[in-house]
Order: C-alpha cells, then sequence, then structure tokens
C-alpha cells in the first residue's frame, strides 16, 4: 500500500502539462510569463479554520525562521491572492533551484519539514501528507515555484 502511494505520488508530481491562464496577473511579475502546469490531488482537504490571516501567518513565519539563518536566503515564499490562496516561491540565490528538478527535490524536502510539524503528528500524517497536503489543508489552492529567471511551474490543489 505504502509504495503504491509513492508510485502515485511520484507520478503526480512528474505529470506537468499545459501553461497559466491569461488571467494569472502574477506571471511576469513575480515569476517568468510562460507557465507550465499540473494538478496535484491531494490527499488533504482544506481545514476550514484556516483562513487569509493563518496563510499570512505561515507564510510570515517560515520566512522569519529563513530570514534568521545566518546566510542569505535561497528563497521568498509569497501569498497572493484576494484571500491569500496563491503560493508562489521564487528562488532568489544562485543555482539553488536552477531546474525544475532541483526545486522537486527541494519540494521534497519541504516535505520532510511538514512530516515534523505537529499538525501533521496530531492528524497521525506524517508519513502519508506532503508539503502540497500540507499547503492544501491550510486553505492554498496553487503553488507556482520558479528560479527567477527562466521557467514557472504551476501545482493547483484538487
Amino acid at each position: 500500500m505504502r509504495f503504491r502511494a509513492m508510485v502515485l505520488a511520484a507520478a503526480v508530481l512528474a505529470a506537468a502539462g499545459g501553461t497559466a491562464t491569461a488571467e494569472d496577473r502574477h506571471a511576469g511579475y513575480y515569476y517568468p510569463q510562460q507557465v507550465t502546469t499540473e494538478e496535484y490531488v491531494a490527499r488533504a482537504k482544506a481545514l476550514p479554520v484556516y483562513d487569509r490571516k493563518a496563510r499570512l501567518e505561515f507564510v510570515n513565519q517560515l520566512m522569519l525562521q529563513v530570514l534568521g539563518k545566518p546566510y542569505a536566503p535561497q528563497f521568498v515564499l509569497y501569498a497572493k491572492g484576494d484571500q491569500a490562496e496563491k503560493a508562489i516561491l521564487v528562488a532568489v540565490s544562485g543555482d539553488f533551484a536552477a531546474t525544475l528538478y532541483r526545486m522537486r527535490a527541494f519540494l521534497a524536502m519541504m516535505t520532510t519539514l511538514s512530516r515534523q510539524t505537529e499538525l501533521f503528528k496530531e492528524f497521525k500524517v506524517d508519513d502519508l501528507f506532503t508539503f502540497f497536503d500540507q499547503l492544501r489543508m491550510l486553505g492554498f489552492e496553487q503553488l507556482t515555484v520558479s528560479d527567477g529567471k527562466d521557467y514557472a511551474h504551476q501545482i493547483t490543489f484538487k
């Protein structure tokens, strides 16, 4: 069962298609205009206790942790949209996320960190849910990632 879930997650993460819609007002400003897209079928549901304020607080706390390190940040995370329902993660240094594959590796590392949170432990999903599931639980509807230079890739949570 666990192997099948891992294979399914890998397949979902590897499936990229299409380009972002014309109504993506953040394309060309926060990340390159050309955006590839994919869908992630989340195992988690959005929890109603997490609203716009909670999503902004999540982003603020994460960025404060990043900024508290003794070295320059490698990425910036934004929450955008009327309800702060769109997460945007942009690399801001070196070759950290020079390719989408490197960005996916970083997102896998974020899953490792997510699984250490009290939220995942409380719901006993720390061995099943991913960083994408954590974002979904918080009420984010999509995550756009970019190297800040050449590519942008958008994951919509279903």
